[in-house]
């Protein structure tokens, strides 16, 4: 495992194969897809950042990289991926085997390659604030101070806009000094961007052109007629301070059995159209902190009457959540306007309620928007989470945008898709495949925004029929080339460039060397997003079916056994650890959606699908460590039987982190004894979890929940829920003394593997 986690630092990369099948057939025979999880923005100080533009292969725009063959002496290089001897230009002259450019360099497969000044001006970045007003006054006053907290801490070249809406829509002119001033506009409708134009006075005093599209000071606006609106944090902070300090309760009455009218889906139009006009193709987010469900006009997801629910994951499966593809197909619409715009869509959603997120998930997806789920605005959760967006430190998120990313590999293989956040461009090469997964049918997609964790997962098509000639090894060879071209926080656009190369296998002698290549964390990350993706676009898909099946197939073909003898079934280190991920995989939230709402689901899968290998793998196989007076801190199965009365463990199930005390160590806790002399080890065992806790969420984003809570408490069903059920309330087997049983009747891990082994040696 340690050397495919060695490859993710140094260029950001995981396959689930290693060593690529070399057929069509072959790869089907292997279950998981050949697939990549990359993290574009992958943090490694040894990348480095060279001032010049990148040399492009002729034919298929490739970029030198250290697997071009180089002829030193007639000056040319052979683009490993259409074999097309280019010239190198002049500036590379000098080029000799002791004096090789950068990206020649074995050890910089990644490179970064930064814009010049001649490229044009750097922009600045600009923040566009959306509030919800419909929230009680406890929660405004919560949210009025962590919005005061966000403004200080904005980058003063920042450009930044304020929204606020309820019944209505107001957009506030900060240019305005003298007295707060704002725009109103109904909720019942969507606001076209002419509609922007007309009524918001950008042409007060002159003319509209006729013809061509008015946007931004280049087309057709006054630098000062968008400085209402728009204005640098250091000018307006002022203004800004008093708006928020004046936010109040949206006064529109609202009757006791009625929902408040919230018109989300015509502020978050306005604020498209808004930024539309104002700065199209610069990199900038709407950032909306909503309280509650839309109500009113366009994209709205429930009615006012309480005595209607709001939809449930059996409303949506039936079909009888009348509003819910309206609302998808607005917010698709919205997701195609902020892509061609270049803009983001970030959700802050923060009620006990639903807010939608489950309708909203489409565009902050496809804009790689950051989404935070909490229960209150108050809530650690949320204000956490915002101030870590702009806080610069060593976790910052390092927040870019207007990314464009594109693939370019070795002509036996073809992309389906990528699942992720982003957008296809409908870019049809001839890399395209005919089978689509995800953002497929094309070489590029659009990332409007992508920050140092965002990680995307490529499928790909293996296309070759016929068994590859392994014997001469320069033919063995298959090559990756990933581009990300962005425009990087401090305003720069740069190019990052990383080229992999990986080796063919084929035939029936090649199953020791497919297994040598198997990364089963990243088999597990990949299967996790196709199952999500799949529950979502298929009908009647049975996930858990599906997960089985694959699971035996895969056992079948790459275990040691003697045909109809489960008891001779075992399998390679490099798999042992995949099944326990799939059992894990089909308990979990991603795949039971019982129990959660539609928009918790669709929060889940969205963090699924944009974490990387490691991330994904704790939600899908949370860890337990243990703190005991016997032993150090040690990590312990994710079992029941890892409960005891002197234990503490802490489970860490990427959303939520788990301190959970055994029964003693309760009674020891609430006696005092940690307070009291000669009781110092105590002490200390009771502070070690919750110094690990804290360390783990000062690097997590979004901010996890953090759970304390004792043996038999009612909050200790956030553990319960995630270990192995190996003890239930009907097993033959007593739990160890002082242990737990959980009331269950799921199957145990050794009942599913028994299940497998039997089910593998057909």
């Amino acid at each position: 495992m340690s050397e495919f986690l060695q490859l993710e630092i140094q260029d950001g990369v995981r396959m689930t194969w290693n060593v690529i099948p070399g057929t069509k057939q072959d790869a089907a025979n292997c279950v998981v897809p050949v697939s990549a999880i990359y993290t574009p923005l992958n943090t490694n100080t040894e990348i480095p950042v060279l001032p010049y533009a990148p040399l492009r292969c002729r034919i298929c725009r490739s970029i030198l990289n250290p697997f071009s063959m180089v002829d030193f002496n007639s000056k040319l290089w052979l683009c490993p991926f259409c074999f097309h001897r280019n010239h190198f230009p002049q500036q590379y002259s000098t080029v000799s085997p002791t004096n090789l450019p950068t990206e020649l360099y074995p050890q910089y497969a990644t490179v970064e390659y930064m814009a010049t000044a001649e490229t044009g001006p750097v922009s600045p970045p600009v923040f566009l604030f959306v509030v919800d007003t419909c929230i009680i006054e406890e929660e405004i006053g919560y949210l009025k101070s962590a919005l005061a907290q966000a403004v200080e801490l904005l980058p003063d070249h920042s450009l930044v806009g304020f929204i606020t809406f309820g019944t209505y829509v107001q957009v506030h002119e900060l240019g305005f000094g003298l007295l707060p001033k704002s725009y109103v506009f109904r909720g019942t409708k969507e606001v076209t961007k002419d509609q922007i134009l007309e009524q918001m006075g950008f042409f007060a005093g002159k003319t509209k052109p006729k013809t061509g599209v008015i946007a931004g000071a280049r087309d057709g606006l006054s630098a000062e007629s968008i400085a209402r609106f728009l204005l640098p944090a250091s000018e307006c902070e002022f203004m800004l301070n008093s708006v928020i300090e004046e936010l109040q309760k949206d006064p529109w009455p609202v009757s006791a059995d009625q929902r408040a009218s919230r018109c989300t889906g015509a502020a978050l139009s306005v604020a498209a159209g808004l930024l539309g006009v104002c700065v199209p193709g610069s990199g900038a987010r709407i950032m909306a902190f909503i309280g509650g469900p839309s109500t009113e006009g366009p994209g709205s997801i429930i009615s006012k009457p309480l005595s209607e629910p709001i939809r449930s994951h059996k409303d949506l499966d039936k079909g009888s959540a009348p509003l819910y593809n309206k609302a998808v197909k607005f917010y698709e619409e919205i997701a195609s306007q902020l892509v061609h715009q270049g803009h983001v869509l970030d959700l802050f959603a923060c009620a006990l309620d639903q807010v939608g997120v489950a309708e909203m998930k489409v565009a902050v997806e496809r804009t790689g928007g950051i989404i935070v789920l909490a229960e209150s605005f108050g809530h650690s959760v949320f204000k956490d989470s915002l101030r870590r967006i702009f806080q610069s430190s060593d976790n910052d998120l390092g927040l870019s945008f207007n990314g464009i990313f594109e693939i370019n590999c070795s002509k036996d293989v073809k992309i389906q898709g990528i699942i992720g956040p982003c957008t296809s461009l409908e870019k049809k090469s001839p890399l395209s495949s005919d089978t689509v997964v995800g953002q497929g049918n094309t070489s590029a997609w659009k990332m409007c925004g992508l920050d140092k964790k965002t990680s995307l997962c490529l499928v790909f098509d293996i296309v070759r029929k016929d068994a590859p000639d392994t014997t001469d090894q320069s033919k063995n060879e298959f090559y990756f080339q990933f581009l990300t071209y962005y425009q990087h926080h401090d305003g720069q656009m740069r190019l990052r460039s990383t080229t992999i190369l990986r080796r063919w296998v084929a035939g029936s002698g090649s199953v020791q060397e497919l297994i040598t290549g198997f990364d089963q964390e990243a088999a597990a990350a990949v299967m996790a997003r196709l199952v999500s993706f799949k529950m979502e676009a298929e009908v009647d898909f049975d996930p858990v079916r599906w997960l089985d099946r694959a699971l035996i197939s895969l056992c079948s073909k790459f275990g040691d056994y003697q045909k109809e003898t489960p008891s001779s079934f075992s399998l390679s280190p490099r798999l042992s650890i995949f099944p326990q991920f799939i059992f894990n995989l089909r308990r979990s939230q991603f795949v039971q959606v019982f129990n959660n709402s539609p928009d918790e689901t669709a929060y889940f899968r969205m963090m699924l699908n944009r974490e990387n290998v490691a991330n994904a793998v704790v939600m899908i196989q949370p860890s337990l460590i243990s703190y005991s007076f016997q032993s150090e801190p040690e990590p312990v199965l994710l079992d029941v039987t890892a409960i005891a009365p002197d234990r503490i463990l802490l489970l860490d199930s990427y959303f939520t982190i788990v301190v959970f005390h055994g029964i003693t160590i309760a009674q020891w806790r609430k006696a005092g004894y940690q307070d009291q002399e000669g009781h110092e080890v105590f002490a200390k065992l009771l502070r070690d979890p919750k110094e690990e806790a804290d360390s783990v969420i000062k690097e997590r984003f979004p901010v996890p929940r953090l759970v304390v809570c004792d043996q038999y408490g009612s909050q200790a069903r956030f553990l319960l829920a995630k270990l192995n059920p190996s003890v239930t309330y009907n097993s033959d087997n007593p739990p160890p003394p002082g242990g737990d049983v959980i009331f269950t009747d799921d199957a145990s891990f050794q009942v599913f593997m028994d299940h497998l082994q039997r089910l593998a040696v057909q």
